[in-house]
């Protein structure tokens, strides 16, 4: 595992060079480093938003703000006497509105993790069903989500094909998938939960 980053460095570099002398894209060694410079700059909000979520991280671990936050929750929870369907059902919908503001998927879970699985832990949720109805809320809006990354790319593909898409016409064409896949996620979770199918090896449903 230690040797992955190198490995799929040379399993993408070496066929990328070879292929780009077959076709005459690339004719000697500055394209290669200005093609890799493009794909590099790329990484740019990335890498800005990993150094600015890693301060954030460190910052909120050391405050213990975390360990507040999810024993003030879990008390709040138990006096409103929700069943815990309806509570996992909140934690889906938070992360969900929370995605359209944070796109990053690990930004997110940085900053939800440390509250949401503590808190649910409390109430004798295990935190495999906490993770998994994070990634519900958080897949399912990913692509109405201006502040997504990758959504100017997809802009640029749906122009290919459609003259004139833009933003808002992207996001009122996905909208109804988005909404019918947070549902559809939501029951087959609910519809495992019930009917006491694993979420996957030794991850239950109930922390004892």
């Amino acid at each position: 595992m230690e040797m992955i980053v190198p490995l799929i460095f040379l399993f993408f570099f070496i066929p990328g060079i070879v292929h780009g002398y077959v076709a005459g894209t690339v004719k000697n060694h500055r394209d290669i480093v200005n093609g890799m410079s493009k794909s590099m700059s790329a990484m740019g909000y990335y890498l800005v938003l990993a150094f600015f979520a890693a301060q954030f991280t460190y910052a909120f671990r050391e405050s213990n703000l975390g360990a507040l936050l999810a024993i003030k929750g879990a008390n709040f929870l138990q006096w409103l006497h929700m069943p815990a369907a309806a509570t996992i059902i909140g934690i889906i919908a938070i992360t969900a509105l929370l995605d359209l503001l944070i796109a990053s998927a690990s930004a997110k879970w940085a900053l939800l993790g440390p509250i949401f699985v503590p808190m649910l832990m409390q109430l004798g949720l295990a935190p495999e069903l906490t993770q998994a109805a994070y990634r519900i809320g958080d897949s399912t809006s990913n692509v109405i989500g201006p502040l997504m990354p990758y959504f100017p790319l997809i802009v640029v593909y749906c122009q290919r094909y459609v003259k004139g898409t833009g933003i808002g016409t992207l996001v009122s064409l996905m909208m109804p998938y988005s909404i019918c896949y947070l549902i559809s996620w939501t029951i087959f979770l609910l519809a495992f939960w019930q009917l006491g199918i694993p979420l996957g090896i030794d991850a239950p449903y109930r922390y004892r």
